[in-house]
């Protein structure tokens, strides 16, 4: 099994490279775009009722935030939406990755904004002994490199973690065609407004502890995703869906029941760290799982 896991991520990466290679000229304002968009990207009109998003490539079943983990995610096809964070290097770059530190992921210490892009590539994953499957230390990837290898092919969330990158993570997804196809997340809701003013697709979320007193219909004239916490009140999350922005998906959900919870309360998405797991446990809530695989 372990041959077989690390032979599917080895096969995919060189499959993905190998259709990237052909091009299109003069897509997206200059980027060539891949033959099999058909002339357009996928975008979030594509996804059905009930998506489910690999949080972080899901990062129960995969190292987290890594090229390997994202093609696995990709090529399992239990999830509509892949998310990844993005954090800001010294000389602007943007790369891959969720802490301020390289030292729980990596076997590097310090932070990640004191490197530029050439030392960026001396930095190596540590693959987590627990996940399941054989897994090698990587380099993580920018998010040119992620953009360039799944944009347009399925559905992107990336976290902009620090806000002082917005603007070049907008200009990466427009030179790209990818506005309709990437959501950019936030937990600051002004952050969020700049965002949307910058012609993206706006996903704010927020904690248990902060929709206890969030007013969430304030939000949706430039929220386009709220993303709530699955361990909020009934009351709160109920209040959320009701807002008026038009999507409401719950995060971070591991288990069967947590699932189930959303959906009853009447979230239509699922942010989740295991969606191998989820997706060998249908939903309870009638028509769920058909919602999710768009059937």
């Amino acid at each position: 099994m372990v041959v077989m896991v690390t032979s599917i991520v080895a096969t995919g990466l060189a499959a993905v490279a190998s259709v990237v290679s052909l091009t299109l000229a003069g897509h997206g304002g200059g980027h060539p775009g891949p033959l099999e968009w058909g002339g357009a990207p996928l975008t979030v009109d594509s996804l059905p009722r009930v998506p489910y998003v690999a949080h972080r490539g899901g990062a129960r079943e995969v190292p987290e935030n890594s090229m390997s983990g994202l093609m696995a995610a990709y090529r399992r096809g239990t999830a509509q939406v892949l998310d990844f964070d993005t954090r800001v290097l010294r000389d602007g770059t943007p790369v891959v990755f969720h802490d301020a530190s390289l030292n729980r992921t990596t076997f590097l210490g310090g932070e990640v904004r004191a490197l530029d892009a050439k030392e960026w590539r001396g930095v190596r994953l540590r693959p987590r002994d627990r996940l399941p499957g054989s897994w090698r230390a990587e380099r993580p990837p920018t998010v040119a490199e992620v953009l360039d290898r799944f944009g347009g092919r399925i559905v992107l969330m990336l976290e902009a973690k620090d806000p002082r990158g917005v603007d070049r993570l907008a200009a990466l997804i427009r030179s790209r065609g990818l506005t309709r196809s990437v959501f950019v997340n936030t937990n600051d809701p002004e952050v969020a407004r700049r965002i949307h003013d910058l012609g993206l697709l706006t996903q704010l979320w927020r904690s248990a502890r902060q929709l206890r007193t969030d007013r969430p219909e304030r939000w949706r004239s430039y929220v386009d995703l709220l993303d709530v916490d699955i361990r909020a009140r009934d009351a709160d999350l109920g209040r959320a869906v009701r807002s008026g922005i038009p999507r409401v998906w719950a995060h971070t959900i591991v288990t069967p029941a947590q699932r189930d919870r959303a959906l009853a309360l009447g979230c239509d998405g699922i942010i989740t760290d295991a969606p191998g797991r989820l997706a060998r446990h249908p939903a309870r809530t009638p028509g769920a799982v058909s919602a999710a695989l768009g059937r």
